[in-house]
């Protein structure tokens, strides 16, 4: 193994890592948020409650968010150093924006939301929770329109002299059409994955209270929760069916070779089905020998281009086209395979797809057995609700692995209506001074590390959802001259 596969299989374990939490973080700071507002507006004890027990749950997951993400930063410089020395001048502007402009929004008015539940007026401190979250989405948009520059370059024009891409428009980086395609499929994903881990956790604290007292008093609240988050999945599992498949067509126009992976679709086919099984070998090295067992005729043609006849082309008369305009051998004499590999793309597609129905059987469960204010729910609900929370982070994972899977061999994918000396292949981004025994150490650590750091996140996050909702003391506004004070809360 070389130092180019070990830092690929070290990039690739921290970044999946730290993106199971990013989407949690963007969806609850969101909920907490109008969670806080109901509370506000109603003054009704239940909205303050549940403000209080998922934004406990809210900063375990930003704060172990911060410490994995820090780490993808110091990768380029570590393993990269040749992708950032071509792109850094692009590349460079959105992180900063990030870091600059979104993670100050975040990390100022966090802090203010944290220490201000007893020094801040209650309108004041609500603005604080909506900043922390508005910072949120910004620091997702800027680290999208990075990431979209690498999968379809503009904004920018090749510098032969110094080797390297050099931005010329900053804002055609920032409205990238991929990057307004991705980033409203990206904050879908971040709300379902949200929304069922509140509908998720309702539902097993309406068991646990239920087995405690047939009438327990939390009972109207958890079930509110769990309508509350059901609400969230229907909604963000009906923008992430839109904006998948807008995605899924644009994608079609820019890395078609990727789309024909995501199929495992060898020859051209008009019209081109989507299979649901396949069999044969996957693997890259033999893809003739793919064999779709069940298929929806015309399903990848209508993905494709929004016609259910269309013609989609295969991988062996797209691999022949890639190698005929961006070059069928290496310097050293060896041939290029553009083809992705079909064994991550086609199942990465496709488990992306079917974890998320779990959350959309939870919703609707939800909705049956609470309507008309019924508590009661049957006894597989609960095991439902509990398989449920993982599978949206999973089908997030996924997707991600598809999207940056089905890029390779490139780290910058060429823009078929751009330059074509705007690219780079993975296998020239790579650090050339660095050792594979360095590579290896350094991911061998930070694997160790961030899997300990898996174990506290999840200890905690169990911990603080077992706990429940905490009891508050009804605000108490103390006034000398009739004017009012900063509101005080206990649990």
């Amino acid at each position: 193994m070389e130092a180019l596969e070990l830092a690929r299989w070290q990039f690739g374990i921290t970044t999946v890592y730290h993106f199971v939490l990013v989407p949690l973080t963007i969806g609850l700071s969101v909920l907490v948020a109008i969670l806080q507002t109901a509370w506000v507006r109603t003054g009704k004890e239940k909205w303050l409650r549940l403000t209080k027990f998922y934004g406990k749950l809210l900063l375990i997951n930003f704060a172990l968010g911060v410490a994995t993400g820090i780490v993808q930063e110091f990768q380029f410089g570590m393993n990269w150093s040749e992708y950032s020395r071509f792109v850094g001048d692009v590349f460079g502007a959105p992180l900063a924006m990030e870091a600059l402009l979104a993670f100050f929004l975040e990390s100022t008015f966090l802090g203010l939301w944290i220490f201000g539940w007893d020094r801040l007026p209650k309108k004041l401190h609500l603005a604080t929770v909506w900043l922390f979250s508005i910072g949120t989405v910004l620091s997702a948009y800027f680290i999208i329109a990075a990431n979209s520059w690498m999968q379809h370059p503009v904004g920018a024009e090749y510098n032969a002299e110094t080797g390297r891409a050099e931005m010329n428009d900053i804002w055609a980086v920032l409205t990238n059409n991929t990057t307004l395609v991705a980033f409203p499929h990206v904050i879908a994903t971040a709300f379902l994955v949200a929304g069922t881990f509140v509908g998720g956790i309702a539902v097993y604290w309406m068991f646990r209270s239920r087995k405690q007292d047939a009438e327990h008093p939390d009972l109207p609240m958890y079930r509110t929760a769990a309508r509350f988050g059901a609400w969230v999945m229907i909604a963000a599992g009906l923008a992430v069916i839109v904006t998948g498949d807008l995605q899924a067509k644009l994608m079609f126009e820019q890395q078609p070779i990727k789309m024909a992976a995501a199929e495992g679709l060898v020859e051209t086919e008009q019209p081109a089905p989507f299979s649901i099984l396949s069999i044969g070998n996957l693997a890259g090295d033999d893809p003739a020998s793919v064999q779709h067992l069940i298929e929806i005729p015309g399903l990848l043609s209508y993905m494709a281009t929004g016609d259910w006849n269309a013609e989609v082309k295969g991988l062996e008369q797209l691999q022949e086209e890639y190698a005929e305009r961006y070059g069928a051998t290496t310097a050293d004499g060896e041939e290029i395979e553009y083809r992705p590999n079909l064994l991550v793309t086609y199942w990465s597609f496709r488990l992306m797809i079917g974890l998320a129905a779990f959350s959309a059987a939870l919703a609707l469960g939800i909705f049956w057995f609470t309507r008309k204010k019924r508590t009661d729910m049957p006894g597989w609900m609960r095991p439902l609700a509990l398989v449920s929370l993982p599978m949206p982070f999973l089908a997030a994972s996924f997707g991600w692995i598809f999207t940056e899977m089905g890029r390779q061999p490139f780290v910058v994918a060429p823009n078929p209506t751009g330059s074509d000396q705007i690219m780079l292949m993975t296998m020239f981004g790579v650090s050339s001074s660095v050792s594979m025994g360095e590579v290896l150490t350094s991911m061998i650590v930070f694997t160790l590390v961030y899997a300990i750091l898996g174990v506290f996140w999840f200890r905690l996050i169990q911990r603080y959802a077992i706990e429940g909702a905490p009891q508050v003391e009804t605000p108490v506004v103390t006034s000398d001259d009739d004017t009012a004070k900063p509101m005080s809360f206990a649990y």
